[in-house]
């Protein structure tokens, strides 16, 4: 099964969210330098927004739509469920973090912010979504995965 077929028959622009990936990693960084929580709970409600409500309630896909708009970007149409996959993936992360800094766990914590920290950049930067290739190789083992 070729990456370039559609797993999900919903297609989004991968350079929204490849923007929201570059201010998913902001905020991740700004919670590293401040170790102000409300950089977590923002991503995690933003995340909870994209996944289980409207992905247009989202205030970082809004910024990176404008964002897109603005600065006149093509669209670049990718498969929508490798994306929603990477996003379960995003707010799991964030949980951890959560967890971890609630209960002062910071070498864990640390350890889980470089790990988000190097899949959002690798997405942002080089355009290469590690929870999509993971989104691809189950679906090569379970076809209904995410159906």
């Amino acid at each position: 099964m070729s990456h370039s077929c559609p797993m999900s028959f919903e297609n989004i622009d991968s350079n929204v969210s490849r923007l929201t990936s570059v201010f998913v990693s902001l905020c991740v960084i700004g919670f590293l330098f401040t170790n102000n929580i409300v950089f977590l709970f923002f991503l995690f409600a933003d995340f909870a927004l994209r996944i289980f409500c409207n992905k247009e309630l989202s205030p970082l896909f809004r910024v990176a739509k404008f964002l897109k708009k603005a600065l006149r970007l093509k669209d670049v149409m990718v498969d929508g469920g490798a994306k929603q996959l990477a996003s379960y993936f995003g707010l799991f992360f964030v949980l951890l973090l959560i967890i971890a800094y609630g209960f002062s766990w910071f070498t864990f914590m640390y350890i889980v912010a470089a790990i988000f920290l190097i899949c959002s950049l690798l997405d942002a930067l080089a355009n290469y979504c590690l929870g999509c290739k993971i989104y691809y190789i189950i679906k090569k083992i379970y076809p209904g995965f995410m159906s």
